[in-house]
């Protein structure tokens, strides 16, 4: 009950300050998440045991040029690069090959493709035709929290069936359609409200941001299991670190800027 309590306020706190920040200005939503990935890149840099400056120095400089010329053609190089790496990712999950990083200069590749890419998309999925829409980024947030809080629900006292036991042995498939059927009704519920997208799209965005975020939760769990790590990090009682509770929108943040940006 203790644990629960810890797990509940700390998750208000943190709800609390992110929308704070996406409703207050585009420049305080942005230095928010500027902050988080300063935060992220420290937590992974302990669990691939790399320490090095420069994973901060390339994120803050790559936003920088990137916010200043968004129009610019080398966000779709990068998003590519993105895309590929998680495809590669999703590779080494599912066939359970060791995610591999041996020296400074493959580290340094990993958590540029991995996290600080991601990272920039996280940035960028608000601005939308060359506006910020802060609307957008709460109901991307609304889904990724029903999904994540009703896979722990559902998993936690109807679950079964584990989903990826070798990764993470607390989840189940109970738990994982849970999460996935009430990502789809709050997604449902928001295109009643926000007619910027059909409701269609927002079902779509609702599918990816439900199996990817929690392909993207499995793929870090195997990053901490192979540094034999619980948490990356303690910042958040109850939760762990900034990674693991951006781990899932970090990873379906660059398809879902994909699906917005360039399908619909």
């Amino acid at each position: 009950m203790r644990n629960l309590f810890r797990r509940s306020f700390s998750g208000i706190i943190y709800v609390l300050i992110f929308l704070s920040a996406i409703l207050f200005s585009k420049e305080s939503y942005i230095a928010l998440v500027s902050l988080f990935s300063v935060l992220c890149i420290w937590e992974f840099s302990r669990l691939i045991n790399f320490k090095s400056i420069v994973g901060y120095v390339f994120f803050l400089l790559a936003m920088f040029l990137m916010l200043k010329r968004p129009e610019n053609y080398a966000i779709t190089g990068i998003l590519i690069i993105t895309l590929l790496s998680a495809i590669y990712l999703m590779y080494q999950l599912f066939t359970k090959k060791e995610i591999k990083f041996s020296n400074d200069r493959s580290k340094l590749g990993l958590l540029i493709r991995y996290l600080v890419f991601s990272m920039l998309f996280l940035v960028f999925l608000p601005i939308y035709k060359g506006a910020y829409h802060p609307n957008l980024m709460i109901c991307i947030l609304i889904m990724i929290w029903v999904n994540d809080s009703f896979a722990f629900l559902v998993g936690k006292n109807f679950g079964r069936t584990k989903l990826f036991v070798s990764v993470s042995p607390k989840k189940t498939i109970e738990g994982f359609l849970g999460g996935f059927v009430f990502a789809l009704l709050a997604a449902f519920a928001i295109s009643k409200f926000n007619k910027e997208f059909t409701v269609l799209n927002w079902l779509i965005i609702a599918v990816i941001i439900s199996v990817i975020g929690t392909i993207g939760d499995l793929i870090e769990s195997k990053f901490k299991r192979q540094a034999n790590i619980k948490d990356s990090g303690n910042i958040m009682p109850g939760h762990g670190g900034i990674l693991d509770r951006l781990d899932s929108l970090l990873f379906a943040a660059p398809f879902v800027y994909l699906y917005i940006n360039y399908i619909i």
